[in-house]
């Protein structure tokens, strides 16, 4: 068995809680080859790209390349260059889109109102279907490529399923691993039957629970506990619940108390540890086998 299908069948290890942390995604359209680090080694410029993982940091606002699937020649830059810019924050999610001719204009977007789900009019709102960005830049991890790229061509060949391959989304062992726009839930090990499904119930205003990893809008912890709820009650409203509240446990380290609220009035205290994956494996293709860190969720507490 190949490298890549025995990371992507460890199935003994957990998805809720792996999802990466965004509470605001930009996704720059940037066709060509990408490398390992895609913001500093692709087609776009690389001072541009500096300028903007600089200007993110610490503002909750995560930058991605984003290209249309299918054979990626060395080309020279498109004369504009679709950006989506999307909050993903329970009850506010949204999503803004423009096409620009010069990449460098985004290094003067106000990252901190856009992280704290402001947009202030910017562009224009994207009222289309949902958006699926899978995982596919092989330089960062190889698994991502043989399996992220044709899953990619699949759904594009299904036809009606907005489709575009993202640069890095994190959890390489998980392969293939996608996350869904507008409400910013990743999924990993997935097949293009379970996108479709995905993407019916997004359509609805729902949330498949079946191959999650989590909404990027929270920690890992936050991420564990807000699927625990939806797997206790059954609830499937993408907006339904919400994280009020996150924090260290009393206890043993690395062990937290999430407070997880619903639309209707109930909440639910949720304790949830760190654990280690077992046994070791590595965290993306290639690399040495580790323990990667995991959310165990320890229980379930309705408040009154």
């Amino acid at each position: 068995m190949s490298t890549c299908a025995t990371v992507s069948r460890q199935l003994s290890e957990p998805l809720a809680g792996t999802a990466a942390t965004a509470r605001t995604w930009l996704l720059l359209e940037q066709p060509g080859p990408w490398g390992a680090n895609a913001l500093a080694t692709s087609h776009l410029d690389p001072a541009v790209g500096r300028a903007l993982e600089e200007a993110a940091a610490g503002t909750g606002v995560r930058i991605a390349l984003i290209r249309r699937p299918g054979r990626h020649a060395d080309c020279h830059r498109p004369a504009t260059q679709r950006v989506f810019v999307a909050h993903t924050a329970p009850g506010r999610s949204w999503i803004r889109t423009t096409a620009l001719t010069d990449p460098a204009a985004l290094t003067e977007l106000d990252l901190a109102a856009l992280g704290a789900g402001e947009h202030g009019g910017l562009w224009e709102p994207y009222a289309g279907d949902p958006l699926v960005f899978v995982c596919t830049n092989g330089k960062r991890d190889r698994c991502c490529a043989l399996l992220g790229r044709p899953l990619a061509a699949e759904l594009v060949s299904a036809g009606g399923i907005e489709t575009w391959e993202v640069t890095h989304i994190g959890g390489h062992r998980f392969a293939p691993t996608l996350f869904v726009l507008p409400y910013g839930y990743a999924y990993g090990r997935v097949t293009a039957h379970g996108v479709k499904d995905v993407l019916e119930a997004v359509r609805d205003g729902r949330i498949v629970t079946e191959g999650c990893r989590g909404r990027s809008s929270w920690e890992r912890p936050a991420q564990a506990a807000e699927l625990a709820v939806r797997e206790l009650t059954g609830e499937e409203g993408a907006d339904a619940l919400d994280v009020s509240g996150s924090g260290p446990a009393d206890g043993p380290a690395a062990r937290w108390s999430v407070t997880v609220t619903h639309t209707d009035g109930r909440a639910w205290r949720v304790l949830v540890a760190q654990g280690a994956a077992e046994p070791p494996r590595p965290e993306s293709c290639g690399r040495t086998p580790g323990a990667p860190a995991r959310m165990d969720v320890v229980s379930v507490t309705p408040l009154s």
